[in-house]
């Protein structure tokens, strides 16, 4: 099999832990070209996984050996630079929040299908092992009805691991547009889609930042969110969790209780209206705090997706209905009205 030649642009801390050593531990891939602004840290990169160094983009996309990139940038480069690879004729794997607008998400779609290129969004909590063995339960009519939920994912903020600390462009919007809730909230509206197989209809929000004084983005959001079918929940996304992080999802179902990410050993508890519990210790999701987010499965499913011309798993079109939901969140805190998604 010809081994795909891969760029990566932003080299950040999600490149430095997830990106680059997943490409490089991938036996599909070569790694051939790295690119970010600052020169110093692009040529260590490139010089650790003997790769090409770039400070432009525009360049790297212009190198004619290269079959995918990762977009591993500010969220305000995602769609001019994934457009801009797929138009290349790249296929392209794009950190989420996709795009900053439901408008730059149709277009990054449009580029695709024109170009006829994989487009995959890095959502990897869908690939967590509790949360496919929680899908897997849902399917099997094991849960019964669901009725509601609660989600969370916080931690202390991004000035702890991004590259650039407390001065990260995570912080300002005219690069962020948005803060926690594009950080962490994106993941979590994409997971309880995945999880209830349903797409949410209704949204209201508070949105506040509160906590980073050296920001002015969000920090902290607690969402209401209800589905087709009369779902509801609450989903909290903040970066003002000053202990350990939680990324733990809890659903209220006719027949069972599902507890996510809940417990420190056992990552699926679930307690049936009968009173039995099962517990099941899948191993844990991966965080910042264990020593970088390594073995996501985001790289390895997107490589199996190209070299098997199969669908992506985490589709342009996912990662719209995604983003629509908190941008309906950021609507409802400014309208302080529900949102009609």
């Amino acid at each position: 099999m010809k081994q795909l030649k891969v760029g990566v642009i932003g080299c950040g801390s999600i490149a430095k832990h997830r990106h680059l050593p997943e490409y490089n531990s991938n036996n599909n891939v070569e790694i051939v070209a790295v690119c970010d602004i600052v020169e110093e840290r692009v040529n260590a990169f490139a010089e650790q996984y003997n790769a090409e160094a770039y400070t432009d983009y525009k360049k790297l996309l212009a190198h004619p050996e290269i079959d995918a990139v990762s977009v591993c940038t500010p969220n305000y480069l995602h769609a001019p630079i994934t457009i801009a690879a797929l138009e290349a004729g790249k296929h392209v794997l794009c950190e989420k929040p996709m795009a900053t607008s439901w408008v730059d998400a149709e277009k990054m779609i449009e580029a695709a299908e024109t170009a006829n290129k994989k487009l995959m969004i890095a959502h990897n909590q869908r690939f967590v092992p509790s949360h496919q063995k929680a899908r897997q339960l849902i399917e099997k009519g094991e849960v019964g009805k669901i009725y509601s939920f609660r989600t969370a994912f916080g931690h202390g903020g991004p000035e702890g691991w991004s590259a650039d600390g407390e001065n990260s462009w995570f912080f300002h919007k005219e690069r962020a547009f948005i803060g926690a809730m594009g950080d962490l909230g994106v993941h979590k509206t994409d997971l309880l889609r995945y999880l209830l197989g349903e797409e949410f209809v209704e949204v209201g929000a508070f949105v506040e930042t509160s906590a980073k004084e050296n920001s002015d983005v969000d920090d902290t959001a607690v969402c209401i969110l209800k589905t087709k079918s009369g779902i509801v929940g609450t989903l909290a996304a903040s970066w003002s969790y000053v202990s350990s992080e939680d990324n733990s999802t809890i659903i209220y179902g006719e027949k069972a209780i599902l507890r996510l990410e809940d417990d420190p050993v056992n990552s699926l508890i679930v307690q049936y209206n009968t009173g039995e519990i099962v517990k099941y210790e899948l191993g844990g999701i991966q965080t910042n705090e264990s020593g970088g987010q390594t073995n996501s499965q985001v790289i390895d499913k997107f490589v199996h997706a190209i070299t098997e011309n199969t669908d992506v798993p985490v589709s342009g079109e996912e990662g719209m209905k995604s983003l629509q939901v908190v941008l309906s969140a950021l609507e409802s805190n400014v309208t302080k009205r529900i949102i009609s998604i």
